[in-house]
């Protein structure tokens, strides 16, 4: 198995001179920064408006609790409710 240590030595040290050119005022995200920010916007904005299509078709009726109606009926009628505790 050949010495990985060479290998990434010498990649470092060809990465190190690159560094030394770039000037650091002047570095930007460029095109690709771009397209990768305005893809990602467009990706969010589908799943918003698929999340609002599906939003919109839900139909929520809540049944009423049956144990609800009787506390609610006994409580009309006068009746006492068990003491709990």
């Amino acid at each position: 198995m050949p010495d990985m240590s060479a290998s990434a030595s010498l990649a470092m040290t060809q990465l190190a001179t690159l560094a030394k050119e770039v000037d650091e005022d002047k570095v930007t995200p460029g095109v690709l920064g771009f397209i990768v920010f305005a893809v990602m916007a467009l990706a969010v904005w589908g799943l918003m408006r698929s999340m609002n299509r599906h939003m919109g078709r839900v139909e929520f009726t809540e049944v009423p609790d049956p144990k609800a109606d009787s506390e609610d009926s006994a409580e009309a009628t006068g009746a006492a409710k068990p003491q709990q505790g």
